[in-house]
């Protein structure tokens, strides 16, 4: 239930780094003249960069994702379990009035699932092998409905525009912090830009990046939110919090795999910034609240 922000996050840093690259090596820095920083120009400059990164994120995500876990859409159902799998989400997304989504299962033994995709009728529904061993059919189904809330939301296009706002303020003053130390500090005189303006750019880029996580992390937690209402609305309230519960009660929950701690799901403290989920106790306070 988290992999969906995580891998479009860690793609989009990657892209504005490697466009980061190719920018100061090819010497595009046309916001830059012999009187300085040409702060119109960067700023068009930024917004083109920022909204390009995180639209080819968009535009990869659906394929991004089924590399990351190895997920195998079903397209002819094998077995009992991957019929019921493939005629809830069709009987899920007619409701929520959407096309149907990719059905996919990936080989994880955690309790997981994720929804993803540029558009909402052209979306992708994966859960994993231990979600389905650890959830009776009513459980998963509300999982189900949650996911497919994600796409009828429009929630990766909304975090996509979100991204591309945030990047574009994080390549502006990253520009900025790296024209301060070339020409400032290291009182470089020479035309163009200097080694110091490339590595304190790219380096002012990455700590802004990290930085910004924690506004689009904050959006994610909101969106979850959102997400068990539509879950709730589809499939029940009560279905919706029996899945929250089994989720905490999952043995495998504190021994998640490195690369999904990293994402922070079980942060405190500090790291609760930096959480894409909120906790599962106010998410289940949240759905008793609801009529």
């Amino acid at each position: 239930m988290f992999k969906r922000v995580g891998l479009f996050l860690l793609t989009n840093l990657g892209i504005m780094i490697v466009i980061g690259l190719v920018v100061n090596v090819f010497g595009l820095n046309r916001f830059l003249n012999e009187n300085g920083l040409d702060l119109a120009s960067l700023f068009v400059f930024s917004l083109v960069i920022g909204f390009t990164g995180s639209i080819i994120s968009l535009l990869m995500s659906k394929q991004m994702a089924k590399m990351a876990v190895g997920a195998r859409v079903i397209i002819n159902p094998a077995n009992q379990e991957e019929f019921w799998l493939v005629d809830t989400v069709a009987r899920l997304s007619q409701k929520a009035g959407i096309k149907m989504p990719e059905v996919a299962i990936f080989e994880d033994m955690s309790p997981n699932a994720f929804a993803t995709g540029a558009f909402k009728n052209d979306a992708l529904v994966a859960v994993s092998r231990g979600l389905l061993r650890s959830m009776n059919q009513r459980e998963v189904e509300a999982v189900l409905g949650h996911e497919i809330g994600h796409v009828a939301n429009g929630d990766m296009v909304t975090l996509t525009l979100l991204q591309g706002v945030v990047n574009t303020f994080v390549v502006f003053f990253a520009r900025i912090i790296g024209y301060v130390v070339d020409r400032v500090i290291l009182k470089n005189r020479s035309e163009g830009v200097g080694a110091g303006y490339m590595i304190a750019s790219i380096l002012a880029e990455i700590v802004l990046g990290v930085l910004a996580m924690m506004i689009v992390m904050a959006f994610s937690r909101y969106r979850e939110y959102r997400a068990d209402e539509a879950g709730a609305y589809l499939s029940g309230r009560e279905n919706m919090i029996a899945a929250l519960q089994a989720l905490g009660r999952s043995k495998d929950e504190p021994h998640l795999p490195e690369q999904i701690k990293a994402f922070g799901v079980n942060g405190k403290g500090l790291m609760a910034l930096f959480s894409t989920h909120p906790s599962l106790e106010e998410r289940i306070k949240r759905l008793k609240k609801l009529s």
